[in-house]
């Protein structure tokens, strides 16, 4: 891959932080091609909603909530594309980059609540070959907590390689980690969802692909417009276009990442930095790009899709049939490794379990600490509050450039919390 063309991606892909670097299209005025609903009492959302587009920059976005199993947000607005002024419609999708960590997690919590894997059990008892190369020992836990230093490739696998399971499984077995599994932990960025991939088709007994067991096991049931690996049959005309940065726009907001991540993100040797690499060729732009099964980062869908299933979860699970043991071990408090909470990839703290992202000081959200979601590169956010009993969600096009706390995002979530409270629900 060409520098320049890492660059790019690296700036605009920061997969495990609401962050990409640029975008500077203009955005439509006011809440002018703003849509949706909102439930008595929320009023608020739609404010912020309509105040992103009028005086945060916002160009194309949706945000929906779940509350109480009922949905209470669902707004939609601004571009599908910026460009052709294409209004975002209600069934529009979105690329969502590392937002789809978490919803790709739930498929190992149903597959857990079937019985069919223990998060406690070693990989390698599923996988025999993933026990080469030092990694016999490693547990489903400490995979999922991003602790099994599988942070890079040291084989290229082409993008056109990934759905061959077969090349990319024995890719996959034949690579060290960068440290001793189960000492410190860092973000597997790229890496992660391959290896989920693999697992949960070596546990379903149909050999299920992740993006089918998704499709099957969680979308169907929850009526949700959501993929990992976008199905032929649906057309372009309801994907939204991304608005990219560009490198320069982007080093030149190096400044407000925290600085352990602007060090790394300055240094092309870095975990963080040969990450995008990953899968070889992969362009999140392209039809054939978003056809891959990419459980790390190339999920598809609504936010009402994303709220809903994090609704369903953050209420016990009833409609999938997620047992309560596996419930309890969602909202369990993460484990620090011995080494600590810094997250060697990303240079800050963070905290993980179970394949999703736990509140912590760079990202604070929930109501409390058993909270769990997953971020996305530019901005995108969805989480599960089970004491709120809370399923949230927004996306976007044009990439933002925070580390954490996206003002668009902030601002909707905030309001959120503040209708909930006014209503006593917290």
């Amino acid at each position: 891959m060409k520098r320049t063309s890492r660059v790019t991606i690296a700036i605009t892909t920061i997969a495990a932080t609401v962050m990409a670097l640029g975008g500077c299209q203009s955005a439509p005025q006011g809440g002018s091609l703003v849509s949706g609903w909102v439930a008595p009492g929320f009023e608020g959302v739609r404010e912020e909603f309509e105040r992103n587009f009028a005086e945060r920059g916002e160009s194309g976005a949706a945000c929906a909530v779940y509350w109480k199993g009922e949905k209470v947000v669902d707004l939609w607005g601004g571009y599908r594309d910026v460009k052709a002024k294409d209004p975002w419609q209600e069934d529009t999708m979105v690329l969502v980059f590392s937002a789809t960590k978490g919803m790709a997690a739930m498929t190992f919590a149903h597959a857990a609540s079937r019985g069919l894997i223990d998060y406690e059990e070693r990989v390698a008892a599923y996988w025999p070959e993933f026990a080469e190369a030092g990694k016999k020992a490693i547990t489903v836990r400490q995979l999922l907590a991003h602790e099994a230093g599988l942070v890079l490739l040291d084989e290229a696998l082409p993008a056109d390689r990934v759905m061959d399971h077969e090349f990319a499984s024995a890719l996959l077995a034949r690579q060290k980690p960068y440290w001793t599994p189960g000492e410190r932990h860092g973000y597997h960025s790229s890496t992660i969802g391959l290896y989920m991939a693999e697992l949960l088709r070596r546990v379903d007994p149909a050999g299920r692909s992740i993006g089918r067991y998704f499709a099957e096991e969680i979308a169907a049931p929850l009526g949700l417009d959501f993929y990992i690996g976008l199905p032929g049959d649906i057309p372009d005309s309801r994907i939204a276009r991304l608005i990219m940065a560009s490198p320069a726009g982007g080093m030149f907001n190096l400044g407000k990442l925290p600085k352990g991540m602007r060090a790394k993100m300055l240094d092309f040797n870095s975990y963080i930095m040969k990450s995008f690499g990953i899968p070889k060729g992969y362009d999140p732009t392209s039809r054939e790009g978003w056809t891959i099964e990419l459980a790390a980062g190339n999920g598809i869908g609504t936010a009402r899709s994303m709220a809903r299933a994090y609704g369903e979860f953050a209420t016990g699970g009833k409609t999938l049939g997620i047992g309560a043991d596996t419930i309890a071990l969602l909202e369990a408090p993460p484990a620090t490794p011995p080494a600590g909470s810094l997250d060697e990839v990303m240079g800050f703290d963070s905290w993980y379990s179970l394949g999703y992202m736990r509140p912590g000081p760079r990202l604070s959200f929930g109501s409390s600490p058993k909270a769990y979601g997953t971020a996305g590169a530019g901005g995108n956010f969805a989480f599960a509050d089970p004491d709120a009993q809370l399923g949230f969600a927004y996306q976007m096009t044009k990439m933002g450039y925070y580390a954490s706390d996206d003002p668009r995002e902030k601002s909707l979530r905030d309001a959120v919390y503040a209708a909930i409270r006014s209503q006593g629900g917290l």
